[in-house]
């Protein structure tokens, strides 16, 4: 009986000391979420940054676009003066 009572509990032990501690478990639980956080944080950062570059350059464009009819009124204007 003393042989089998010490068998269950060497065995008990051994299963015991397989599974994974409950920290560890939440310890990578942690580090995985953070990991996701940090990955969505980038993207949306990301996006941010290339939704005002393409605003700037929407910006930019209707500025040159401004200023080329300008060029042109005032290429017009200097045109029918020589013209005179």
């Amino acid at each position: 009986m003393k042989k089998v009572a010490v068998t269950v509990a060497v065995l008990a032990l051994g299963l015991a000391a397989c599974q994974p501690k409950a920290e560890e478990n939440a310890a990578n639980e942690t580090a995985v979420e953070n990991a996701a956080e940090y990955d969505v944080n980038a993207a949306t950062n990301e996006a941010t940054a290339s939704a005002e570059n393409a605003l700037n350059a929407a910006g930019n464009a209707v500025e040159n676009a401004g200023n080329a009819v300008e060029n042109l009124g005032d290429a017009a204007e200097n045109a029918a003066s020589n013209a005179q």
